[in-house]
């Protein structure tokens, strides 16, 4: 697959549970901070889209997991995104530092609140609007 974003990242020991492995709870937070950098490489600033009244939302997630992450272990977290209807679908892979090995897939649904409602925002989709050609 190819990836449009990549950001390499670190666990930290407050992120693990009693079986020394990343909680999987903290994956979520890995799969949006990963998506907030990458509007942020783009320019865009998801506390300024807020402030516009625009909020992109997670409507569905789904994560495999592959193998588990500890504390201390570097990771990369890469991603892709496709339209589908009125939804924009982020697909993110973890892969486990220096080794590369898979630790998460993950799938996650995202639309957009324009002032409280349910709407297409011709603004993400012009910002978008490179990557999503490659689908094509």
């Amino acid at each position: 697959m190819d990836y449009i974003f990549d950001l390499k990242m670190k666990v930290r020991d407050y992120e693990c549970d009693l079986q020394g492995i990343v909680n999987n709870a903290n994956y979520q937070h890995y799969l949006e901070h990963a998506r907030h950098e990458f509007l942020l490489s783009e320019n865009v600033s998801f506390a300024d889209l807020h402030a516009r009244g625009i909020d992109a939302v997670v409507a569905r997630i789904t994560m495999a997991f592959k193998t588990p992450l500890r504390s201390g272990d570097e990771f990369l977290s890469r991603m892709n995104v496709r339209k589908d209807g009125i939804k924009y679908v982020f697909t993110q892979d973890i892969f486990r530092l220096p080794d590369n090995k898979w630790v998460l897939h993950a799938e996650v649904d995202t639309v957009c609140m324009v002032n409280g409602k349910l709407a297409k925002t011709c603004e993400l989709d012009d910002l978008l609007e490179k990557y999503l050609a490659r689908e094509s």
